[in-house]
């Protein structure tokens, strides 16, 4: 692929923003997550998730491509294939973020790496960001992007595999309300999300995606849900295929083989993994 001398020019790229923690923010967040939550005082602890509606990109609206996403450049490679996907984190939770702290986000690109897929051609790229507040490092993460082609017409559908029961879970209905609102918190005008005439006609989709890092956050949940007084030290989660508005799909967990871990994964719309996790808790 001729963009790789170009494309490796950006590993090691840096960007700084800070942010303070807003309470009506995090109110909103929990409304989205159908929460029953006090309003946030000063002080209080932040979930674990609730850090991907921080420090949103700030593309002016001319800044914007046909898609909602900024022009490709700045922090990230101007990578040309067209679909680009959150494929994947791997997280520390060092410390809590607290409402009404001041948070310092580093990022840097680490990695960028081509491949030639099943798909067609494929660029990933590894972001780090840390997060940290007034008492220092509270977050340390490794993002996985992965930029591809549309996919071509008349693919063989993957086998179908169901999805395990779990020893945990529930059922979720997800509808353009919540996307939005998803999409409002994390000021994301990806257009796949909220678009339908867009994400059919123009992507091919079904219906409107389901964001990742929502069902990443929704799994996480479950966890507050399932052990409300535990504390998640570590997260990881990866995108195995798309999940969709045209039908619930199914959150679930079960303890995994190490003291402290739960493995967690979502559905997609015909109930396979959409999504599978880790968690450590104490």
């Amino acid at each position: 692929m001729s963009e790789a001398p170009a494309l490796s020019d950006w590993i090691g790229r840096r960007a700084a923003r800070r942010e303070r923690i807003d309470p009506n923010r995090l109110a909103a967040w929990s409304g989205t997550l159908d929460r029953a939550e006090p309003f946030p005082e000063p002080g209080a602890r932040v979930p674990p998730g609730f850090h991907w509606t921080l420090f949103p990109p700030l593309a002016r609206q001319s800044d914007l491509g046909s898609d909602g996403h900024p022009r490709r450049g700045g922090l990230l490679p101007p990578v040309s294939l067209p679909r680009r996907m959150w494929a994947g984190s791997r997280i520390r939770f060092e410390a809590p973020l607290r409402v009404g702290e001041e948070v310092e986000q580093v990022s840097e690109v680490i990695r960028v790496e081509e491949k030639r897929g099943r798909a067609g051609d494929l660029v990933f790229v590894t972001v780090r960001h840390t997060l940290a507040g007034e008492a220092g490092l509270a977050i340390e993460e490794e993002q996985d992007l992965v930029y591809r082609d549309a996919p071509k017409a008349g693919a063989a559908p993957v086998p179908l595999e169901p999805a395990p029961a779990g020893a945990f879970g529930r059922r979720l209905t997800p509808d353009e309300v919540l996307l939005f609102r998803y999409s409002a918190l994390t000021f994301n005008g990806h257009r796949i999300h909220y678009d339908r005439r867009y994400a059919t006609e123009v992507e091919g989709y079904p219906g409107l995606v389901v964001h990742g890092p929502l069902l990443a956050t929704l799994l996480l949940d479950l966890v507050r849900r399932e052990r409300p007084g535990a504390t998640v030290e570590r997260f990881r989660f990866k995108a195995l295929r798309p999940t969709f508005d045209t039908s619930p799909f199914a959150l679930a967990g079960e303890p995994g083989p190490e003291a402290g871990q739960l493995r967690l994964w979502s559905t997609d719309n015909r109930g396979q993994v959409g999504l599978e996790a880790d968690a450590w808790i104490r």
